[in-house]
């Protein structure tokens, strides 16, 4: 297990693995902030899937797709909506963006006007949307997405050879990514959210709000606002995610992050961010993602079986949770005294 852990081929794989899921965590740990929660980023980032993958797509399977309502239309067996066009990618990428911030809106929207429980709304979102994109396609991945686009989720920028010196040509197998696509986007995207949270206004409102939203509503911070803005941060950061990840596998698939939820609200924790509000970072989420993805990669090199896997991950983030509920009371216990 040790030797495969050390294989440059499975490090360069494991770093493919984060950034995706960094992209998305980012989001959540805004939420986790104002002291509240997103459930439907998994399902975010199967519709945005799916639409960027309508807009993108050069070819469908008639037999696979034929009972989609979209079919004739939008979808037919020459491909999507833009098939074929300069303007695919960008636009399909421009849209996934817009639908994830505009699902953002909603759950932001919805919760501030209704005084809803974010838990609940957000739980809501992921079921519709889920349902959604799966009736969409049909529970069909659409695939025939064009090379600019998958290159957003592997291509190199810059790359590592690990071979012979001597030898005049370097056989690819041994060449392995060291700067990849995913990995400026991703950490651009952090660096964005360092600098909103920890030098804007906006970033110490979040905070506030968190901490207290009764004092920060007294003490001027328009709330309501600022958890509207968050929850489209959040969805826009799904978005990102579902296009690194559907860059990634080459397909438009409506299942995508159906599994990732635990994934995500797990690396958020153990990076430290408060599920009660107030307290998290940047930084922080980024070693819980670099440290979720090491556990996950050591007990999948383990081949222990899935029901295992998840237990283990269960169990770390309860005990992340603990220290979590452990501190905080002892923040209010000396507030308290």
């Amino acid at each position: 297990m040790a030797s495969t852990l050390g294989l440059p081929t499975n490090i360069s794989n494991q770093f493919l693995n984060m950034w995706p899921l960094m992209a998305v965590a980012i989001g959540q740990t805004f939420v986790l902030i104002i002291g509240g929660i997103d459930l439907s980023q998994g399902s975010i980032m199967a519709i945005t899937s799916v639409v960027g993958a309508i807009f993108m797509s050069t070819v469908l399977e008639p037999a696979m797709f034929d009972k989609s309502p979209l079919w004739g239309t939008i979808l037919t067996p020459e491909g999507g909506l833009l098939r074929g066009s300069e303007w695919a990618v960008p636009a399909g990428v421009v849209a996934m963006l817009l639908v994830g911030m505009g699902i953002g809106f909603i759950n932001g929207l919805v919760i501030t006007r209704f005084r809803i429980a974010p838990f609940m709304m957000t739980l809501v979102s992921m079921i519709f949307f889920s349902a959604f994109a799966l009736w969409l396609t049909q529970s069909r991945n659409i695939s025939g997405l064009p090379d600019d686009f998958l290159r957003l989720g592997s291509g190199d920028l810059v790359s590592v050879y690990l071979g012979a010196k001597t030898e005049s040509q370097i056989p690819r197998r041994e060449i392995y990514t060291a700067i990849a696509y995913p990995t400026v986007i991703a950490l651009g995207l952090a660096v964005l959210a360092s600098f909103l949270l920890n030098r804007t206004a906006f970033g110490r409102q979040m905070f506030a709000i968190g901490t207290n939203i009764r004092s920060a509503r007294i003490s001027g911070v328009p709330t309501s606002r600022v958890i509207i803005l968050v929850y489209m941060f959040s969805g826009f950061c799904a978005a990102v995610g579902s296009i690194l990840y559907s860059a990634r596998l080459g397909i438009g698939q409506p299942s995508l992050g159906n599994n990732l939820l635990l994934d995500i609200v797990g690396a958020v924790v153990i990076g430290g961010t408060s599920l009660f509000g107030g307290k998290g970072s940047i930084r922080g989420t980024i070693f819980g993602v670099a440290f979720f993805v090491l556990l996950l990669n050591v007990l999948n090199a383990a081949r222990l079986s899935p029901f295992i896997i998840d237990a283990v991950k269960g169990a770390v983030i309860l005990l992340a949770v603990l220290l979590d509920v452990t501190r905080t009371r002892l923040v209010n216990r000396e507030a308290k005294a």
